[in-house]
């Protein structure tokens, strides 16, 4: 039987790694398309793994630049694609990455003839369509819809490495927080999400909604963090309105921190709890961190 081989888009980052990993351990030759290669190469800021050596091939292109993309799926069986603009950069969008780029990659799969795409979109999209980046993102899952190629759309509540960035507020000792901070969240770790986006290549289902074994209120979530970094809780909530008017201003000097804010200050105003999957625990996650940082300090 042939082996089956896979290009991962978006493989140095915090997911991409994850999927890149289980592919690998189930058989897949996997080709990683990456801006920066070297980043396979070390562990990620967030515990995810160094997969350098588990990669059958590296293809180096850039979503900001399209022409890049060219050939990047010759020869492949099936793309899964996490590419997505994750932290504000100068004169980039979400539109030109996480939309057009992933758009120019499901061209040249059709191109040559993929069987399947699987892409990484948000939880509760349809309730953030004023969003830029939730945007971006359902603008190329229309396009995939209707590209006619097999396709599943996997939804995950929230990754543990945007959990990170609570970890990282609350090194501080002081945690300022978006409302009341009820609203809930199950998150998933990479690998459990790896596992079922790897699933989802021998399946025939459209859409996954998915999120991690543990729900929690953000004011849990934040404890968490405090708690493994042997700290007192010191959280300061602020009213959404505060974070509206900061918004607003952000938008005159700086549209890509703005876009980054406005999803901010959506997910802090509801509830993202999908099915619930896998094993791996936030709780373990952040005294994994707090150990790293002991031991690095």
């Amino acid at each position: 039987m042939k082996q089956q081989k896979v290009l991962v888009a978006g493989a140095s980052g915090y997911l991409g790694r994850y999927v890149v990993k289980e592919f690998a351990e189930r058989g897949y030759s996997v080709r990683a398309l990456v801006r920066t290669p070297d980043k396979l190469s070390a562990e990620g800021p967030n515990l995810e793994p160094a997969v350098a050596d588990v990669v059958a091939e590296v293809f180096t292109g850039d979503a900001t630049d399209r022409s890049t993309l060219k050939d990047a799926c010759k020869g492949v069986d099936m793309v899964f694609s996490c590419m997505g603009l994750t932290k504000p950069q100068d004169n980039v969008s979400s539109e030109e990455v996480d939309h057009l780029g992933n758009k120019a990659l499901l061209e040249d799969a059709i191109a040559h003839g993929v069987k399947k795409f699987i892409y990484i979109s948000v939880y509760n999209a349809e309730k953030m369509m004023d969003i830029d980046v939730v945007k971006a993102h359902e603008l190329f899952v229309r396009d995939l819809q209707s590209s006619g190629m097999p396709y599943t759309v996997i939804r995950p509540t929230g990754f543990f490495s945007d959990m990170g960035m609570f970890f990282s507020m609350a090194r501080s000792g002081h945690m300022f927080m978006l409302g009341e901070g009820e609203n809930r969240v199950n998150p998933i770790h990479g690998a459990d999400l790896a596992t079922v986006c790897a699933d989802a290549a021998e399946k025939d289902k459209q859409e996954i909604g998915v999120g991690g074994p543990d729900t929690y209120s953000f004011n849990e979530t934040v404890t968490m963090a405090f708690d493994a970094l042997g700290k007192n809780p010191w959280i300061t909530h602020v009213p959404m309105w505060v974070g509206d008017a900061a918004l607003f201003l952000t938008g005159f000097f700086n549209k890509g921190l703005a876009g980054v804010m406005s999803f901010a200050i959506a997910v802090s105003g509801m509830d993202t709890v999908a099915p619930a999957t896998g094993k791996q625990h936030l709780k373990d996650f952040f005294q994994e961190l707090a150990t790293k940082e002991n031991e690095n300090p």
